[in-house]
């Protein structure tokens, strides 16, 4: 892909998280959503006219532009030390699992006991870690890929395990909105990678439902955790002292 077409492949990407259409681009520019349409679809598009659909999404041209170098090469996973960082610091994990999931920093002052300059200083090593990038006026970009996750084993995982896991399984998901279901069986190999599938398929589906959200104010919204577990093998340590 050229370098406009990457351009402009980031500004319909962008339209679509801010939930906005043709028809939007074609008011501020004053343009019919057809006009809009021909612009797009030929991939011929000046310089003023892409400055001004920037600054629509909130971007200088210069900004626009390192998103589109930036998005090639989305981050899929942090290292072991960086992941230790996160972790060390109470402060800073909030702050990263609130920006991971769209919140701006008014929103994270507002709902948590950090001051602005807390919540900074938090964001800039957020950006030092290449998650995401602080632009002008505080926003926040994401440097995530689509699949971005934790280390398998690492300090993220092992953080949860020891501190959340209880917790989150300390309900009697009777509530709206709870579910909690616990199966168990026999099953062969290929029967256990078609689970594997349907697992993979059902996070992927979570993260799609989250970006289709986006766009909705936050007062609209709830946090949503959804635990997928699979074990090989396991039974109860009780049944396992009566093996012969």
């Amino acid at each position: 892909m050229n370098e406009i077409g990457s351009l402009l492949a980031t500004v319909k990407r962008l339209l679509k998280r801010q939930g906005l259409s043709y028809r939007d681009v074609g008011q501020a520019l004053s343009l019919s959503e057809a006009s809009v349409k021909r612009i797009f679809s030929s991939g011929h598009m000046t310089l003023e006219r892409l400055a001004q659909i920037a600054a629509l999404l909130g971007f200088s041209l210069a900004e626009l532009t390192r998103e589109a170098q930036t998005s090639a090469q989305p981050v899929r996973i942090l290292s072991e030390g960086e992941e230790a960082v996160l972790v060390s610091d109470m402060k800073l994990l909030l702050v990263a699992v609130c920006a991971l999931n769209h919140w701006a920093m008014a929103d994270i002052v507002s709902a948590y006991a950090l001051s602005e300059a807390e919540c900074l200083q938090c964001l800039l090593h957020l950006d030092r870690l290449g998650l995401i990038a602080l632009l002008p006026g505080n926003r926040i970009r994401l440097l995530i890929a689509r699949d971005f996750d934790w280390r398998a084993d690492g300090p993220i995982r092992r953080f949860f395990s020891d501190q959340g896991l209880g917790d989150f399984l300390a309900s009697s998901f009777s509530a709206d909105g709870e579910r909690l279901a616990f199966v168990h069986g026999m099953l062969t190999g290929s029967a256990l990678e078609e689970l594997a599938a349907q697992i993979a398929k059902l996070r992927k589906r979570f993260a799609e439902l989250h970006e289709e959200c986006l766009t909705e104010p936050l007062a609209r919204k709830h946090g949503a955790s959804l635990l997928i577990a699979s074990r090989l093998g396991w039974e109860p340590a009780a049944f396992a002292q009566l093996r012969r």
